[in-house]
């Protein structure tokens, strides 16, 4: 039967399509053929003898000889152990390993059993280029040729291995598997859209868990083939039809699942117009294709991928039996609380109730009313006493500040008086007596001033620019010097420096005298200011 087109407007209990074989080829059983009937039954027996048939077996080979003459011919035929290049296809590594080789022309079944697997030390999957290592043998139970593989080495990926993982870095570029543009799935759906064929074990388990889960949920199916080539442009075609018109259908999520296989298989769900046709896709997308190792463009690109289809159903659906659990319990909890609030709240009002504000309110009014008209009555006249009597505290502190502030001022002018007094006879007598103090210090400084040396015979010799001059290092030839002496200067040149015998290798400088200037001495008393270096001589 030939598969029927996706159409939205086929809608039956929830399923779209109606193909009695959910879309799937299917063969119509044909019927044994039945036995030739044997010469002795198509014959009398007198028009043959008994003993044809006998003969006619002796010359046929059993099974178990013909299976033997191809094991002795193959293993003629092969070496004890060939190595032969292929690409694994439709593994099986449970315990021991069955898949087989393949390449473009043709494909041989393997096995590996355990004993030789675990020494294989690299991940083994399909699509990856091998070379095997191993005999081949004729297998009689099943009739097939195959290879007993001892040892696997990597060749490289396979092509479409290697294609797989190309378009996975180009789509991760392009930010098709993006985490951030993933959609939140609904909590309660209402409707969901289950793309895959009707004949697919895949689609009874999703059918079988939202039902068991949440009855109220309606599925629709997009039927579509889930491999070959028409499968890729149909899965995208209802994944566009389905994200345009989901608001009209009410559609609140898909389901895009299938059962395990090989990778060719599976690579319908690895084409890029099912990549684009989910990227586009407006309605929240749940992947669950192949096996758990199995891992597809398709569910990298869905906002949420699950390993089956029964776990992408339950991901979708909640559990009603136990939202009813959980509803009981908040209930229970919600009695407990409102029973808990209103004996606490009964209790308050008992004892509300017992206070003798509400037992006999008039009683308490009149008694509080003569409590304050007591209160009243005592609060006048203590305010009066206590006014009276601040009243004639006040008085008196006016009063003591009057007489105290008088008394203060007479003391202080009287202080005045008397510090007046002491200044003006002690002050002229102080500075007499510091005047003759000074008068005799002058003294003093002009018997021991440079003056009084000078008049006493002495000279200093400084530089012309007041330097004073102690050794003849001092000086170099050529340089002007003044000699100070009492009553005036005398102006001369080194020429030479001699040293004085007794006074080692010291120069004595030699001058010329070249003016003289004299001084008049001061007939005043003061002394006139030294020279910075003539402390140092005096």
């Amino acid at each position: 039967m030939n598969q029927l087109p996706f159409n939205e407007n086929e809608v039956n209990d929830g399923l779209w399509g109606k193909q009695p074989n959910g879309g799937q080829r299917s063969r119509k059983p044909q019927t044994a053929a039945k036995p030739a009937p044997s010469a002795s039954k198509r014959s009398s027996p007198s028009s043959s003898p008994p003993s044809s048939s006998a003969s006619a077996a002796d010359d046929a080979l059993t099974v178990t000889q013909v299976s033997s003459q191809i094991k002795s011919a193959l293993t003629n035929h092969f070496p004890a152990k060939i190595r032969i290049i292929g690409e694994i296809s439709n593994l099986s590594n449970r315990q021991h390993w069955f898949f087989s080789l393949k390449d473009k022309g043709a494909a041989i079944r393997c096995v590996c059993f355990a004993s030789n697997a675990r020494r294989i030390n690299f991940p083994v999957k399909d699509g990856l280029q091998v070379v095997a290592t191993g005999r081949v043998d004729y297998y009689d139970a099943q009739g097939s040729v195959q290879i007993y593989v001892e040892k696997l080495e990597p060749v490289g990926l396979g092509n479409l291995e290697l294609e797989l993982r190309a378009r996975m870095e180009e789509l991760r570029t392009l930010g098709y598997f993006d985490p951030t543009r993933k959609k939140q799935l609904p909590a309660m759906p209402r409707r969901i859209a289950v793309v895959t064929s009707r004949a697919a074990a895949a689609l009874q388990d999703v059918i079988n868990t939202t039902h068991r889960r949440w009855p109220a949920c309606k599925l629709l199916l997009a039927d579509v083939r889930v491999q070959g080539e028409p499968a890729a442009p149909e899965i995208a075609r209802a994944i566009r039809k389905i994200s345009a018109d989901y608001r009209s259908l009410n559609i609140d999520a898909i389901i895009l699942t299938r059962g395990g296989g090989s990778i060719e298989d599976l690579w319908a769900f690895n084409e890029r117009i099912v990549a684009d046709a989910l990227f586009a896709c407006n309605v929240p997308v749940v992947a669950a294709i192949g096996h758990e190792t199995d891992t597809t463009i398709a569910e990298l690109v869905a906002d949420h991928r699950c390993a089956t289809p029964t776990q992408a159903a339950m991901t979708l659906v909640p559990d009603a039996r136990a939202l009813w659990q959980q509803a009981l319990q908040l209930e229970s909890r919600l009695k407990l609380l409102v029973e808990r609030i209103a004996r606490h709240n009964a209790d308050r009002l008992r004892h509300v109730v017992r206070h003798p504000l509400f037992r006999s309110p008039t009683a308490l009014v009149r008694e509080q009313s003569l409590q304050l008209d007591h209160l009243q009555a005592r609060l006048l006249p203590m305010l009066k006493n206590r006014l009276a009597s601040e009243s004639q505290k006040l008085r008196q502190s006016e009063l003591q500040l009057r007489n105290l502030s008088q008394q203060k001022i007479s003391q202080h002018q009287n202080k005045l008086n008397i510090l007046t007094q002491r200044l003006t006879t002690t002050l002229p007598n102080d500075l007499a007596r510091a005047k003759a103090k000074l008068t005799a210090l002058e003294k003093q400084l002009g018997a021991v001033g440079p003056n009084a040396v000078l008049e006493r015979g002495f000279s200093y010799t400084t530089t012309n620019t007041g330097k004073l001059i102690r050794s003849p290092k001092d000086v170099s030839p050529g340089d002007p010097l003044i000699t100070h002496l009492a009553d005036g200067t005398i102006d001369s040149t080194v020429n030479d420096k001699n040293t004085p015998a007794g006074q080692g290798t010291k120069p004595t400088p030699k001058t010329t005298t070249s003016s003289t200037r004299k001084t008049k001495a001061s007939k005043t008393k003061s002394n006139p200011k030294p020279n910075a270096d003539e402390g140092l001589l005096f």
